[in-house]
């Protein structure tokens, strides 16, 4: 279904190199706001040991974000020291093609796409055949545009969650 991720975890730091690999995993897309930053800008815990890892696997990562301010972007990817694509306008097929293309055309079912909305990365992932990664969000505060859909989200997660269990 185009609203189910193929995993659902807590934080992007519990998604393993491993399970990447496992997958066939070569590059992933990774959304900023309540997924590797908070609304504050905090980065969540161990996301630099995280990145290195993912590095050191050879896996690629890349920032795909819908956000419009270039240099909150920008500051993570540089910490981060990977690239980055800001406005991505998702779930959109926009910012996944170009993010593709600046990932040297890796084919779609090999790139992961990890967020904390369904209704922008899981559906986009979805829509352009990436491997869609849902993370809960790492802080209560979001955009109010996002507060509108949670409750959404929060059905649709409960659904994935009964169909998967057992």
């Amino acid at each position: 279904m185009i609203l189910y991720p193929k995993l659902y975890c807590d934080k992007v730091t519990d998604i393993t190199v491993e399970y990447l690999l496992d997958n066939g995993i070569k590059a992933m897309i990774l959304d900023v706001d309540n997924t590797l930053i908070d609304f504050d800008k905090n980065m969540i815990e161990g996301l630099e040991d995280w990145i290195k890892k993912i590095k050191e696997a050879n896996i690629i990562p890349i920032i795909v974000s819908n956000t419009n301010k270039l240099e909150k972007v920008k500051t993570v990817a540089n910490i981060l020291e990977i690239d980055y694509i800001y406005f991505a306008i998702k779930p959109l097929k926009r910012g996944f093609k170009k993010a593709r293309k600046a990932l040297g055309n890796i084919e779609p079912e090999h790139i992961a796409v990890v967020g904390d909305q369904i209704f922008t990365d899981v559906i986009g992932a979805n829509r352009c055949k990436m491997f869609p990664i849902l993370v809960k969000p790492v802080g209560e505060k979001d955009h109010w545009m996002t507060r509108f859909k949670r409750p959404l989200e929060e059905k649709v997660i409960k659904k994935y969650l009964k169909k998967n269990e057992g």
